[in-house]
């Protein structure tokens, strides 16, 4: 099953090189329209529907493996630490792109859900009573824990509408915004959430497509940080330590491989 899933991945990760954009942007982002990719993702998710990622439905959280990272890093032609370099800035030293059994890590930007709103036709001021939970960050004493409390909002935001809350939303291990789904390769933005809640490995072959079709793994390979970071995590990169971290994270993964 691997040697099909390596392969349907890399004819994936090909055909998505030639629809790359520059501009991209992670926690915070500019909103930009995704460009398609002009993929075939079907055997890859059928391979992975019918074998390990099946056990994450029934609740087991299916994390990254070494072999994981060294085979995507080998189809993207960069360092399994580059990859851990970038999780660990964007989901922290725990490494983890799931806070319970299919449910994974998001980072729901009212901003962002804001703009998407206004560019769907959205009218949010008539919901400001109805669902407060969306218009004011929720207290994770009261949900129990950050997570809990991010996803209750979401939920509340897909009541209003649900493309715009996915699309204002940040999701798994690598942060990516709901509104580059296509540049995820997925086959349309429930595709995106499905694959984004079966498995780490799902997170990260998003993030492998995500990162062809915008031409970043250029830069990763490179150990590029600051462009990386530029691209990645948008304008303010610098500001926050982006890059400074990345490179910090790669040398600590890098040595341990020596």
């Amino acid at each position: 099953m691997k040697k099909l899933l390596l392969i349907s991945l890399l004819l994936s990760l090909i055909a998505t090189d030639g629809n790359a954009r520059r501009r991209v942007r992670h926690r915070p982002p500019e909103p930009a329209q995704a460009a398609p990719c002009a993929q075939d993702s079907a055997r890859i998710d059928e391979t992975l529907a019918e074998g390990d990622s099946v056990a994450g439905a029934a609740g087991e959280i299916l994390r990254l493996t070494e072999e994981d990272y060294k085979e995507v890093a080998e189809m993207l032609g960069v360092e399994p630490a580059a990859i851990k370099a970038v999780v660990e800035i964007e989901a922290g030293p725990s490494h983890q792109g799931f806070c319970e059994p299919g449910v994974p890590l998001i980072n729901f930007d009212f901003s962002m859900f804001t703009q998407f709103a206004r560019r769907n036709g959205v009218n949010l001021s008539k919901y400001r009573k109805s669902h407060p939970l969306v218009f004011s960050a929720p207290s994770a004493r009261k949900y129990g824990s950050r997570q809990k409390a991010q996803h209750a909002r979401l939920r509340a935001a897909r009541s209003i509408d649900e493309r715009t809350a996915i699309e204002g939303t940040f999701w798994g291990m690598f942060q990516i915004g709901g509104f580059n789904w296509r540049k995820c390769g997925a086959k349309d933005i429930d595709d995106f959430v499905e694959r984004m809640s079966r498995s780490e490995r799902d997170q990260l072959e998003l993030f492998a497509r995500f990162l062809k079709s915008t031409k970043l793994d250029k830069q990763l390979k490179a150990k590029n940080w600051a462009a990386f970071a530029r691209g990645y995590n948008g304008p303010s990169y610098a500001r926050r330590g982006y890059h400074t971290r990345m490179a910090r994270a790669y040398a600590k993964y890098s040595k341990s491989v020596k």
